[in-house]
């Protein structure tokens, strides 16, 4: 099918395009009254991921209420853990938690790899369902946890700011974590292969808690797997982003990926020189401007996409928009990427 707004997809391959595409990691949730209207009809998070006409409906609604470039698939990182054989629970404004966690050999010997045509079907179906009802007009991205950041549930059970039992784990018994890495890998790799065939036009890898490793721990246990996941997957354009690994934007700029995504904190002109000119850089807008003034936040956004200059750029905030954000001042910064000048 050809897309008729497919800027994304054009500046990742590095293509000269008439503008900055942009979209929001998290712009399918709870800034838009229209998605809390979906989930009041729910027991819950979990049950919307699993009910594919409903999730493939949210994914839709920043496209026809905030207007951006992209769709990007309504589900979770923490499908992979639960296909796996770990269940989670999602409780409101607390996030998720994992009743049983990994600790020994047996437990992580019990997982199993993930056949995600059985095992996730309802997101297979979701991304079908959702490239019907774009009916091309705009391209939809899917995505997965990568290895470390998934290791980090399994292994604490829930959000935690040291992630010290997964770190922990590293040091005491580094055979198995790797064990639990590979396994998380492979899963991975046949989620992602399974969401391209049913439709999703590029592949995003988060690695949320890339930034509590240290760089030889970082390059060992997590980069080591994206690499994996990377070189496993060419079919579609592939966006690697690490949120907190500034020490190790230039490793990532080697990775068989098109597109390398910042945070707030990471410097513009910086990044481009480590990473280098052959990628496509996308972010990185602090997700806290949208909470400033319209002029406020037109006078950031143009800041940043002067920084970033007219080529290999994807517009995007640095992480996910919170979600108390006002959908008005986030169509402001949209508006702002879609008329700027350079």
């Amino acid at each position: 099918m050809v897309l008729e707004n497919d800027l994304l997809l054009r500046v990742a391959r590095g293509e000269k395009t008439e503008r900055t595409p942009v979209w929001l990691m998290r712009q399918a949730g709870r800034i838009l009254p229209e998605y809390r209207a979906v989930r009041e009809r729910l027991s819950g998070f979990v049950e919307l991921v699993q009910t594919p006409e409903l999730a493939a409906a949210v994914t839709i609604q920043p496209v026809d209420i905030l207007e951006v470039d992209a769709a990007i698939i309504f589900s979770d990182i923490l499908v992979i853990p639960e296909a796996m054989g770990l269940a989670y629970e999602m409780a409101e404004k607390k996030g998720p938690f994992f009743p049983e966690t990994i600790k020994t050999e047996e437990q992580a010997e019990r997982l199993r790899t993930v056949v995600p045509e059985e095992d996730l079907a309802y997101v297979i179906e979701a991304i079908k369902i959702t490239k019907k009802e774009l009916n091309g007009r705009v391209p939809l991205i899917g995505f997965a946890g990568a290895p470390w950041t998934i290791f980090c549930y399994m292994v604490e059970g829930q959000g935690s700011k040291t992630f010290s039992k997964a770190r922990a784990m590293l040091y005491k018994n580094p055979d198995l974590a790797i064990r639990l890495l590979n396994k998380i890998t492979e899963s991975t790799v046949r989620y992602l292969k399974a969401q391209i065939k049913a439709g999703a036009d590029l592949v995003q890898l988060f690695d949320s808690w890339a930034g509590i490793l240290p760089p030889d721990l970082y390059q060992q246990f997590s980069l080591t797997f994206i690499e994996k996941v990377c070189q496993a997957i060419d079919e579609v354009p592939f966006t690697v982003f690490a949120k907190g690994a500034y020490f190790a934007r230039k490793a990532i700029g080697k990775l068989p990926c098109q597109t390398v995504g910042l945070d707030w904190n990471m410097d513009i002109a910086e990044s481009r020189e480590l990473v280098g000119m052959d990628k496509t850089l996308q972010g990185n807008l602090d997700p806290c401007v949208l909470y400033g003034s319209y002029d406020q936040i037109k006078k950031a956004t143009q800041n940043m996409l002067d920084q970033f200059g007219p080529y290999r750029h994807i517009a995007n905030l640095g992480h996910g928009v919170y979600p108390d954000t006002d959908p008005d001042k986030v169509r402001c910064f949209i508006d702002t990427v879609k008329t700027h000048s350079f």
